[in-house]
């Protein structure tokens, strides 16, 4: 049997930054900001919170929801994320200790703002062995407002934290997820990061005060990137179910800015009605972009007994990834 989605769970810090904060931060207008990313407004994470405490309520959210049976079948709880509470153990084990979850597989995932989808992938063909469990928890967390350069207009302005959660498991032919693609072009590796910290570049006072502990990225590289890969890999995904673009009901991609969004929408050819924005508000999340986004969705209009799904998204790395799921 197919694996699919069978519930969702998110949430954001009670922090909102504003563009007027951006703003006093970069020394660039609000309406700057607004104009060139569509991003209005972002929420930040307290000082003293760590990745696995953004994802607490977000994977309760659905464990809530679970039966005691359904909580015994749980095969595995992976968590995709770039900015881990520490360098090891995973963040996952973390989580699982603050859940009170036993004995599952539990680990990480980090293809930065692509890792939703890889996470989805593994979890898939965890599940589709039927060597492990029934049910997979995949939740996605980051906070990059603890590696923003808050004087980079072009960084700042665009990230915020937060998280997201699904919960995976077996549904009935012809639902579930359709078609899957991943793809990663090492060779672009720079195009975004944070240089020190890893065994190449030791986190040492010369790093921090050459800000090489922050996050970087070369934003429009990254935009050319995404919007070649985006391209090829949502045509792939859909020539694999024989779809078209009309066939899909709504369209969930990872929140890299509005303005990016928009511009891909409009030169595939996708109805801007069909696309879900959660950028606007919350910013990119990285990882936890598409699930929070599905969440939103939601909550807008409830997604239908097969009704198609394209999902799609681009991170560091470079890494991109696309996925066209029926809803059950």
């Amino acid at each position: 049997m197919p694996i699919g989605i069978l519930d969702v769970g998110s949430y954001v810090p009670p922090t909102v930054v504003d563009n007027h904060r951006i703003s006093l931060w970069t020394g660039k207008p609000a309406d700057w900001v607004t104009e060139r990313t569509g991003v209005l407004e972002r929420r930040y994470a307290d000082p003293g919170t760590t990745t696995s405490d953004l994802a607490v309520p977000a994977v309760r959210d659905v464990l809530d929801r679970l039966d005691d049976q359904q909580r015994q079948r749980l095969a595995a709880l992976i968590v995709a994320t770039s900015t881990p509470d520490v360098p090891q153990p995973a963040t996952a084990a973390i989580l699982q200790h603050k859940l009170g979850l036993q004995g599952l597989a539990a680990f990480d995932v980090n293809a930065v703002c692509s890792g939703f989808l890889y996470g989805l992938a593994v979890a898939e063909g965890m599940l589709a062995t039927r060597r492990h469990g029934s049910y997979a928890i995949l939740a996605a967390a980051d906070m990059f407002s603890t590696i923003m350069d808050r004087s980079d207009r072009r960084t700042v302005s665009l990230f915020g934290d937060g998280a997201g959660a699904v919960l995976l498991g077996e549904v009935p032919d012809g639902y579930g997820i359709q078609a899957i693609r991943l793809v990663a072009n090492g060779e672009l590796h720079h195009y975004v990061g944070v240089e020190a910290g890893g065994t190449r570049t030791p986190l040492d006072d010369r790093a921090r005060s050459a800000g090489e502990h922050l996050f970087r990225m070369d934003g429009r590289a990254v935009r050319d990137y995404a919007l070649s890969v985006l391209d090829k890999l949502t045509g792939e995904v859909l020539e694999e179910c024989g779809l078209r673009l009309e066939d899909i009901g709504r369209f969930v991609l990872h929140q890299a800015n509005t303005r990016l969004i928009e511009t891909f929408a409009d030169r595939a050819g996708i109805d801007r009605a069909k696309v879900v924005f959660t950028a606007p508000r919350l910013g990119n999340t990285v990882a936890a972009s598409i699930p929070l986004t599905l969440q939103a969705a939601q909550e807008e209009r409830p997604f239908e007994r097969g009704e198609r799904v394209l999902l799609a998204a681009v991170g560091g790395g470079m890494t991109a990834g696309a996925a066209v799921l029926t809803w059950y």
